[in-house]
């Protein structure tokens, strides 16, 4: 039974590295989603503090 003297897991292998086009794209991509994450958030913010949602229910509590 032959048996190789070098395991795979220490032969250096070079990486491929992302192009500076690409890690633009991607970051860009993460930025808008963030944006539109907390545009979201606040165009909800907003429905809610004047109490015109139709879609949630807020109890109103009387302070006096």
């Amino acid at each position: 039974m032959l048996r190789n003297p070098i395991p795979a897991t220490d032969i250096a292998v070079p990486k491929k590295h992302t192009s500076t086009s690409k890690k633009r794209i991607r970051k860009n991509v993460w930025k808008k989603k963030g944006y539109w994450g907390a545009l979201k958030a606040f165009s909800l913010a907003k429905s809610l503090s004047p109490g015109d949602s139709k879609s949630f229910f807020v109890r109103k509590i009387n302070l006096e």
